[in-house]
C-alpha cells in the first residue's frame, strides 16, 4: 500500500504533529457520523501523543479508543500499554474498550473483545519495531498467518504472551497513523515506506496511511512527502 511520509525533527514534534492530527480527525468524524473510533499501540511516543490530547477540545464523549495490543500482564501493571494510556488520557473522559487479558479463558477473551470491534476504525496508531513488527505482529510468530479472526494471542515475546489484533482488523482502518522515532527504526522505516512485505509491518493493508518519523529514523532532516491531510470519515 502507499504511506505518505512526513518527518520532523524529534520525538517532541513527532507527538506534537501526531495529536494536531488526531484533534482534526477527530473533531471531523464526530460532526460527520457522531463517533471517533481509535484503536492505538503502547509506545512513549503514543503516550506522549495523548498527554496533549488531554487538554485538547475534542468531544470525548464521542471517543472509543480500542487496544491495537496488550501483554498479558496484571492491571496496573506498568508492563501493560492500558496502564499507561489511562495515565496519559488523565480526565479526559473517552471510552477505553480494555483487552481482556486477565480473564481465564484467553481464547474466548480474544474471541469477545473481536466481537466488540467496530466494523471499521476511524484511525488505527501502529508503531515500528527495529526487527520490523508492529501491533504484536511479531516476525517468525504463527499470529502472522491468522486470517480467520480479528483479535489473536501470540506466543510469548520479551517475556509476556500478547493480545494483538490480526491483519484482518487492521484493515478495517480508514486511516493509519505510524509514528516512528530513533535510529534503530531506519531500516525498518525504509522497508515499511517501499512496501516490503517481508517484514510484519510491511504486509499491513488500510485504506490510508500516514508515517511520521524523526529526522534520526528517517536518516534525513524534517521534510514532507505527500499530504499530512487526514482523509476524512
Amino acid at each position: 500500500m502507499h504511506h505518505e511520509l512526513e518527518v520532523v525533527a524529534d520525538p517532541d514534534a513527532v507527538a506534537g504533529t501526531a495529536a494536531a492530527f488526531v484533534v482534526r480527525l477527530a473533531r471531523a468524524c464526530v460532526q460527520a457520523h457522531g463517533r471517533f473510533t481509535f484503536a492505538v499501540s503502547g509506545g512513549h511516543t503514543p503516550w506522549a501523543m495523548f498527554a496533549r490530547l488531554a487538554h485538547e477540545d475534542i468531544p470525548w464523549e464521542h471517543v472509543a479508543v480500542f487496544q491495537v495490543d496488550e501483554r498479558v500482564a496484571p492491571d496496573g501493571d506498568p508492563d501493560r500499554n492500558l496502564t499507561h494510556l489511562r495515565e496519559s488520557l488523565g480526565a479526559a473522559p473517552a471510552e477505553v474498550i480494555a483487552m481482556p487479558v486477565n480473564d481465564a479463558d484467553l481464547d474466548a477473551a480474544a474471541a469477545a473483545y473481536g466481537r466488540s470491534l467496530p466494523e471499521r476504525f476511524d484511525l488505527v496508531h501502529l508503531g515500528l519495531g527495529p526487527d520490523g513488527h508492529t501491533a504484536s505482529l511479531v516476525p517468525r510468530d504463527p499470529v502472522l498467518e491468522v486470517s480467520d479472526r480479528p483479535v489473536a494471542l501470540t506466543v510469548p515475546y520479551m517475556g509476556h504472551q500478547r493480545m494483538t489484533l490480526t491483519y484482518p482488523a487492521l484493515a478495517r482502518a480508514q486511516q493509519l497513523l505510524w509514528l516512528i522515532n530513533g535510529g534503530d527504526k531506519r531500516e525498518p522505516l525504509s522497508m515499511l515506506v517501499a512496501g516490503d512485505r517481508s517484514i510484519p509491518a510491511g504486509r499491513v493493508e488500510a485504506a490510508a496511511s500516514l508515517v511520521l518519523a524523526d529526522a534520526a529514523a528517517a536518516g534525513r532532516g524534517p521534510t514532507r512527502v505527500g499530504t499530512q491531510s487526514p482523509t476524512g470519515p
